[in-house]
């Protein structure tokens, strides 16, 4: 068996179990022989992707959202590295989540799973890099201050789909929310203030369409930082289409800038994380953020 299909029923609210045939259907027609395991809950997807190598798969591919990706790449990488320093196993994605950015890096992002398996079944091996923050591995994205909110609030929305969990969960974030006062010190930048969000990416984007650093390459052995300063509510709410269409870069209450290591102090509290849309909290007041380059295979569909 070289081909390990982990399958989180959860994602999507649902939506990937309930896509589970379409998803086989596919993957069969692509020709490719595989076992297909399901997730029984939060972590397992670690446990399966670390063991992964141990039994000879070559090629693991996620049927989930950016949870499930984030999981599996934390336990591949967790895992003994190849010689040129990746994992062993190289990681793949049949988009069902509710965000799904990281699916946009390997080009399966809205596909359907039928087309997503075709792709991954003739899909070509990258190298991409990761972020790591006190041992833990991030993808796509470490967010702090206002994304972190979202995505607790946005746990608690049951009966929207998709980017309108996202939406939904801005506008019920800033009701409540107080911005943190960061210190944020790199090479290339640094600065204390109060900040509506700081968002570590090597990504594109973050919550399925917000193209915070629509410049990312995961392959350049960057980090892509973009911090937000404090603004009102009705300037806050004129950005947000600009976020989504990527050309917040200009603004006065916007820094962007690309770093290998930052490290973020909270001054008035502790901080709390999203690692790829996973909340993280109550934290430390001090974290320490790197790149670890091209340690993560990867396959990108053609």
């Amino acid at each position: 068996m070289s081909v390990l299909v982990v399958l989180n029923p959860a994602a999507g609210r649902g939506k990937c179990a309930r896509l589970r045939n379409r998803i086989e259907r596919g993957l069969r027609d692509a020709g490719l022989k595989y076992e297909l395991v399901e997730t029984s809950g939060p972590g397992h997807a670690v446990g399966l992707a670390r063991d992964a190598a141990k039994q000879g798969v070559t090629k693991l591919i996620c049927a989930g959202g950016d949870g499930t990706i984030h999981e599996a790449a934390n336990g591949l990488l967790q895992a003994p590295r190849a010689a040129d320093g990746a994992t062993q196993v190289a990681l793949g994605c049949i988009p069902a989540g509710t965000g799904d950015d990281f699916a946009k890096l390997v080009n399966v992002y809205k596909l359907p799973p039928e087309a997503a398996a075709a792709r991954m079944a003739r899909a070509e091996e990258a190298l991409f890099d990761v972020g790591s923050c006190d041992g833990e591995y991030f993808a796509n994205v470490l967010g702090m201050g206002f994304d972190a909110e979202v995505v607790r609030n946005s746990n608690k929305i049951r009966r929207l789909k998709g980017i309108a969990v996202y939406l939904a969960a801005i506008y019920r974030t800033f009701v409540t929310f107080r911005a943190p006062v960061l210190e944020i010190e790199s090479a290339e930048h640094c600065e204390t203030g109060p900040m509506m969000m700081l968002a570590v990416q090597n990504g594109i984007s973050e919550g399925g369409g917000f193209y915070l650093t629509p410049e990312s390459d995961p392959a350049d052995g960057y980090l892509d930082v973009c911090l937000i300063r404090k603004v009102g509510l009705l300037k806050f709410l004129r950005y947000v289409p600009r976020v989504m269409k990527g050309t917040h870069g200009g603004l006065d209450e916007v820094a962007i800038f690309r770093t290998r290591r930052l490290v973020v102090r909270g001054k008035d509290r502790r901080l709390v994380l999203e690692s790829d849309g996973e909340l993280r909290e109550p934290y430390r007041r001090e974290i320490e953020v790197t790149v670890v380059p091209h340690c993560l295979r990867v396959l990108v569909g053609r």
